[in-house]
């Protein structure tokens, strides 16, 4: 559980992140809608699926349009996380229609991708359902969205991995190599972490059966199983229960729709599937708006 701080600064990558997107968009103003619309003039919007899928994004949208207009009245007729079919009607916002159009694509923007990102999340989920593996995401979203993206994983079923940088210690190749081995970077993360009272996980990548049991030698919290094969993977699963089960283990690489059920009946905790988040397909949706 997050502490409040923590909270806070969640809660303010997403309200920096909606207003920014906003502020691109706009610049010095919508000028086609300065040009062609009266600033009084009132009238309503909906947003409509136009394909299958799982909603994300919708509270998302609810704010990117109050930040646009306070007054605008937005109504969420299917929530976050729904199975949504082509048709199937989103939101209402109701209110003066300049604001209404300069919210739009910014709404659908966020909408459209982290429906996309929720509905490829519960394809893996169901892939994995009859296992006890976690689908994880990654860090490879977009520079700015990241809050959006992990936040549309969990719409979608998955659990989110480290947030950045300062919520895990997760040693990878890089890390490993410039300690000269897996064992002294596993033990210079446990000392970090006792001197500097961190409530973290550690995490190391292994790259081989090798790495996998001098690491199991310093018992981290997390062992990565790093492009291995699944019967690689079981053994390397049943190596881990035997030597010390409180170690869970998470496999990553080469891991997609393909094999991700095979990974998963290795016994593996976690799967990390970067796909998730760097190689969206946006779930289409439209607005179109009534006049008062």
């Amino acid at each position: 559980m997050k502490s409040k701080a923590g909270n806070d600064f969640y809660e303010g990558c997403r309200s920096r992140a909606i207003m920014l997107a906003l502020e691109e968009d706009r610049y010095t103003g919508d000028i086609t809608t300065l040009a062609t619309i009266d600033g009084r003039q009132e009238g309503s919007a909906v947003i409509r699926a136009k394909e299958d899928g799982v909603l994300g994004g919708a509270e998302v949208a609810q704010q990117v349009f109050a930040a646009c207009d306070p007054s605008l009245s937005v109504l969420l007729h299917r929530k976050d996380g729904e199975v949504v079919s082509r048709g199937d009607l989103i939101l209402e916002v109701q209110g003066k229609l300049a604001p209404l159009l300069l919210g739009e694509r910014t709404a659908l923007n966020f909408m459209q991708r982290m429906s996309g990102i929720a509905t490829r999340t519960r394809a893996y989920v169901d892939q994995v359902s009859h296992t006890g593996a976690k689908i994880l995401d990654t860090r490879k979203t977009v520079p700015g969205l990241r809050y959006f993206d992990k936040e549309a994983v969990r719409i979608g079923g998955g659990v989110n991995h480290r947030f950045g940088l300062f919520d895990m210690i997760l040693i990878k190749d890089n890390h490993i190599d410039a300690c000269g081995g897996i064992a002294p970077a596993i033990r210079r993360a446990q000392i970090y972490r006792e001197k500097q009272k961190l409530d973290v996980k550690i995490e190391t990548e292994v790259r081989s059966l090798d790495e996998l049991s001098r690491a199991l030698v310093c018992v981290p919290d997390i062992i990565l199983l790093d492009n291995f094969t699944p019967e690689l993977m079981k053994e390397a699963v049943e190596y881990v229960r035997a030597a010390c089960s409180s170690v869970q283990l998470e496999a990553s690489g080469n891991i997609g729709m393909h094999n991700v059920r095979d990974v998963a009946e290795t016994g593996v905790d976690f799967i990390s599937i970067g796909e998730l988040t760097h190689s969206v397909k946006a779930l289409d949706l439209s607005m179109t708006i009534a006049l008062v």
